[in-house]
């Protein structure tokens, strides 16, 4: 089972771009689908209102479970105070598996860390180059899980990607996902300084081509076990539906 970690869809309302407008699944299913992907990690647009927008990725999730995992988006300041409940809804309600965060709309709060652990969710946290915070977590929340997409920078900061790795190699709890990592070659010295068992494959769909985000982890030539492991073991591991 390959299982994209990171996929956006549902609607969006503030129209400034492609990321925070409405976001269909027809054109990615068939990719991904071609592409021999069984599953996919759907995540909410940027919203003005995240329990709305989950509620909308429920609906999407709800319609294709055999296809479809969902993360509830949360804001750290705007929804401050209600993060907790909103993450309840998400997973009692909507069967959800995760948490999703972005620096674009805040730095990345306790509040939303001390959800992850009561509910024993992986939280995956933009940080947009600001890959410090992995200390900071993994000091502080050692028993919740933090995938920081893109190798901690989608806007190819390879200063603040290099700092990832060691971040990856130094402490267990911090993941990373192969979507939109450009440099190949970083992404390669992170498989081998910080073991398969510590990235996930993911598209950033559906901006991004599954198709083509997979094939970099076909060309990193790995054992069969280990590229398992980065499509699809480690997610199903972190959100506790692994064998190991």
């Amino acid at each position: 089972m390959i299982i994209d970690s990171h996929c956006h869809a549902g609607p969006g309302d503030g129209l400034t771009g492609p990321w925070d407008s409405n976001l269909a699944l027809g054109r990615y299913r068939r990719r991904a689908v071609a592409a021999g992907i069984g599953r996919s990690v759907l995540l909410a647009a940027f919203h003005s209102d995240y329990a709305a927008a989950n509620e909308a990725l429920a609906a999407l999730v709800a319609a294709h479970p055999e296809r479809y995992y969902g993360f509830a988006f949360v804001h750290a300041a705007r929804d401050r105070g209600r993060i907790h409940a909103m993450v309840r809804v998400a997973v009692e309600q909507y069967g959800f598996v995760g948490i999703k965060v972005h620096r674009h709309d805040a730095p990345i709060s306790g509040e939303i860390c001390e959800a992850a652990r009561a509910f024993g969710l992986p939280v995956l946290y933009d940080p947009m180059g600001e890959v410090h915070v992995a200390e900071l977590l993994a000091a502080q929340y050692p028993d919740v899980n933090f995938i920081l997409p893109h190798l901690g920078s989608f806007a190819d900061q390879w200063q603040a990607q290099l700092a990832l790795i060691d971040h990856l190699v130094r402490h267990p709890n911090i993941y990373t996902d192969s979507s939109g990592i450009r440099r190949f070659d970083l992404l390669a010295e992170a498989v081998r300084r910080a073991g398969p068992h510590k990235v996930l494959f993911g598209s950033d769909g559906p901006w991004l081509h599954p198709g083509l985000e997979l094939h970099k982890i076909r060309l990193l030539r790995l054992p069969a076990l280990d590229e398992a492991l980065i499509t699809g073991d480690n997610f199903l591991r972190l959100i506790g539906r692994g064998t190991g």
